[in-house]
């Protein structure tokens, strides 16, 4: 009988969340396991969040046309660049080839990140200490990126996650937003002019309202956008985000038909809301 090594014994003996091949020492870098290879309750939810959503993401990854030099994916936003680190493990380790590009504010991040991802051997990952729309004009990510990612960024950085995805000819977009509050300060900037023009108004005139109305609206007016641009936009729960009020992800595929009535409906309801000329800039239509 084979003899086993201590490297079998412990994978053995890890918790059934923990994927076979999948890196144990990713995982402890990451703290989702602990050193003994086990799992506390708050490391449990937290990869299973990160499973979903990778679920999504690998089917629009398998769905890429092949390339010599294999996929490209863009994380804003990436923070700890937990979801980055296990898309890599789980789809690109095995590939051998494709770049993850992790895109964050937070320098103390990005070294930290890069310097994991040199331990650890993933060497077809790169960190960049940019702001999502600094990295539209960085010239270390190439031309055209196959499928940008943005969890969670706030308040107008999902929007231009999305300006990037453009301007990058994305195949794929998959967002999460977060704190949508720029429209929210638009509504109520002419929020007394607008109750004595129409009664949607009531829809916005208590500042709790205002927030969800604004925040709701936003994501809206981003699905229109993509979709006038040539994206098939799906919008669903991000289901196993539980402890967080931020569940809405929207899924959106590049077909290449623009569709003119989704910008038509964009601009009737910038100018329905009284937010026409604060938030017409953010929307730039190019309909044929």
């Amino acid at each position: 009988m084979k003899k086993r090594s201590a490297q079998d014994i412990a994978e053995s003996v890890l918790p059934p969340e923990v994927r076979p091949g999948q890196s144990v020492e990713l995982l402890k870098q990451l703290h989702i396991l602990t050193r003994e290879g086990k799992l506390n309750q708050d490391s449990r939810r937290k990869l299973k969040q990160v499973y979903h959503l990778f679920q999504f993401i690998e089917k629009l990854l398998h769905e890429l046309p092949a390339s010599h030099s294999g996929p490209t994916l863009a994380d804003h936003g990436a923070g700890k660049s937990y979801l980055g680190f296990i898309i890599y493990d789980l789809f690109f380790k095995a590939l051998g080839q494709g770049t993850i590009y992790g895109i964050e504010t937070r320098s103390e991040l990005v070294a930290s990140s890069q310097a994991l991802a040199e331990r650890l051997g993933f060497e077809r990952m790169q960190f960049l200490n940019l702001s999502v729309a600094e990295s539209a004009q960085s010239d270390v990510l190439p031309a055209q990126i196959d499928v940008v990612t943005a969890l969670h960024a706030c308040d107008t950085a999902t929007d231009d996650a999305i300006a990037f995805g453009l301007q990058k000819q994305a195949q794929y977009m998959v967002l999460v937003p977060c704190c949508q509050a720029e429209l929210a300060r638009a509504l109520n900037q002419n929020k007394a002019l607008n109750l004595q023009r129409t009664p949607l108004a009531e829809l916005w005139r208590h500042p709790l309202h205002t927030r969800e109305v604004g925040s709701q609206l936003t994501n809206v007016l981003r699905c229109l956008y993509l979709e006038s641009q040539g994206y098939a936009v799906t919008v669903t729960e991000l289901v196993g985000w539980e402890h967080s009020m931020k569940n809405e992800l929207i899924l959106a595929k590049y077909t290449g038909q623009k569709k003119r009535s989704s910008g038509e409906r964009l601009l009737a309801l910038l100018k329905e809301f009284g937010v026409q000329d604060s938030m017409g800039g953010r929307y730039p239509l190019t309909m044929n």
